[in-house]
């Protein structure tokens, strides 16, 4: 087989479920402690999984008060991580909104440095008004600002990165990722993004998203082949059949209504109070996805689930699990591997950013049992053939962009 499947391992506290902190046996306070992330990463690495995946976002979220939240800054938690393993690639997640470019530049560059070349940057540009009264403004920026922000920072980033003559990394440059499914995301994926951390329900939608996202590339100058879209998964793995199904029930059991509830009213923009759980969300309460403020890439993801399916409001709540919106799987080792498999072949994937229901138990199911059948289907490496994050992925190392980008807007809004 020419094409090669990625896995990564987000690392999102204790499961990507909102109750996972409350799952029997699970300790609800490991993401407060080094341990916690650098066992995981340990364990991905002897699976020969690509990268490990930190989320993060420059506040102290409210909803703290209902679930644990990431904690620790990332850079620190990979500089940790690449002091204990040798392969395993390092990916972080930096906001372009409330950080300087030269001070990022060099923080990542230093990383990939002293990891042997192992370094990824998640570029992200904050939504929400929390982080934005974090940094003493009165609300965020308009999305189009946020994006027009981005695109100069990822240049002069880059453009940092391909002028450092000391300390130079194996690899070349740390890998780019960029996670946003909006028509400003996409333009940025094309334009600079080597690894795409996307979100989707649907096989065909997927499919046509990556093949945009490739067109993009190609658009810009640069190699199709060198962009690696990998949606997020949701795993819960059992045994049996109803043995995953018990284990997603008894996850939507603990799960605090409370914190599914806020989760999904700031991804759709509005209270839910006064809704009926009986009812469908009111369709007048809805707006198109380019017009949502936050962001427009889990609004998106929402408001297709309601579009397709009509849930009601409890419906929704339950399907959603607290979770964020990335497409869920539940069942047996196989029927997971059918499922990666199936979206693998069909060109909707190259490959997962998988988010297991659980954390630790649940990386420990599917390192233990998917993924060993993954490659009985000749479909997931045994070995590393490099040490790079970039030998891992595939990926060369492009031009630095430049000049491409509109900056008058930015300019004006400064």
């Amino acid at each position: 087989m020419s094409r090669e499947l990625h896995l990564n391992v987000n690392i999102l506290n204790a499961g990507v479920f909102g109750g996972s902190w409350r799952f029997p046996g699970t300790d609800a306070t490991a993401s407060y402690t080094i341990d916690h992330y650098t066992e995981i990463a340990k364990k991905a690495e002897a699976a020969q999984l690509d990268a490990i995946f930190l989320a993060d976002g420059p506040v102290l979220d409210p909803q703290v008060r209902h679930r644990p939240g990431n904690n620790l800054e990332p850079t620190t938690v990979l500089a940790r991580i690449a002091a204990q393993t040798e392969r395993i690639g390092l990916i972080g997640t930096l906001s372009s909104s409330y950080n300087d470019p030269v001070e990022l530049a060099r923080r990542v560059a230093d990383l990939d440095y002293v990891s042997g070349g192992r370094v990824g940057w998640n570029v992200v540009t904050t939504a929400g008004p929390v982080a934005a009264r974090n940094f003493g403004r009165d609300g965020e920026p308009d999305h189009a600002l946020r994006y027009r922000r981005a695109a100069d920072f990822v240049e002069q980033v880059v453009a940092t990165w391909a002028e450092r003559t000391e300390h130079a990394s194996p690899q070349g440059r740390p890998v780019v990722v960029q996670a946003g499914g909006s028509s400003d995301g996409r333009r940025l994926a094309s334009r600079v993004g080597e690894v795409i951390f996307s979100a989707d329900q649907d096989l065909e939608h997927a499919r046509a998203f990556r093949d945009e996202i490739r067109a993009g590339a190609a658009d810009f100058g640069r190699r199709p082949e060198d962009v690696v879209v990998l949606p997020g998964l949701s795993t819960v793995v059992g045994s049996t059949e109803a043995e995953a199904r018990q284990r997603r029930e008894l996850l939507d059991e603990v799960l605090p209504d409370a914190y599914a509830r806020g989760r999904l009213a700031g991804q759709l923009g509005f209270s839910l109070d006064g809704l009926d759980d009986d009812a469908p969300i009111p369709a007048e309460l809805l707006v198109e996805p380019d017009e949502a403020g936050g962001s427009q890439t889990f609004y998106r993801m929402v408001k297709g689930i309601i579009d397709r399916e009509n849930p009601t409001l409890r419906q929704l709540l339950k399907k959603l699990s607290g979770g964020g919106g990335h497409r869920i799987v539940v069942g047996t080792p196989e029927q997971i591997a059918d499922d990666i498999e199936r979206w693998f072949l069909a060109g909707a994937a190259d490959g997962f950013n998988v988010m297991p229901d659980v954390l630790p138990s649940g990386f420990d199911h599917f390192v233990e049992q998917v993924v060993p059948e993954l490659r009985r289907r000749g479909l997931f490496r045994h070995e590393y053939a490099g040490t790079t994050l970039r030998d891992h992925l595939g990926l060369g190392g492009p031009d630095v962009p430049q000049g491409v980008w509109d900056r008058a807007p930015l300019e004006a809004a400064r």
